[in-house]
């Protein structure tokens, strides 16, 4: 995660999931992804032209913007694959509440 995270961090990323999450009844787990990951791509390059002043100017850090989303896109998701490998039985595999 961020060296640095604010106190409402997880809960703004939750309100994401949670949306994910009730697109599920709708469609498979993929086409959901799908749009979760164009809609951050999507929202990450506003972000990134908010900080200049031309297309230009923009053009010209293009390759180090990519460069920062993607290695900490990388970097999140490599940290919750361990997560999950290492909670594996307890996240997708919870005892059964009934018995």
């Amino acid at each position: 995660m961020p060296d640095a995270v604010d106190d409402d961090f997880y809960k703004r990323a939750d309100a994401h999931i949670h949306l994910a999450n009730a697109q599920l009844g709708e469609v498979g787990r993929g086409k959901v992804s799908a749009s979760f990951m164009y809609a951050v791509a999507r929202f990450n390059a506003w972000i990134s032209a908010c900080g200049f002043d031309s297309a230009d100017e923009m053009r010209a850090s293009r390759d180090e913007a990519l460069d920062y989303f993607v290695n900490e896109y990388r970097q999140m998701l490599g940290q919750n694959l361990d997560e999950y490998i290492a909670n594996f039985e307890s996240y997708l595999r919870p005892p059964d509440q009934n018995g």
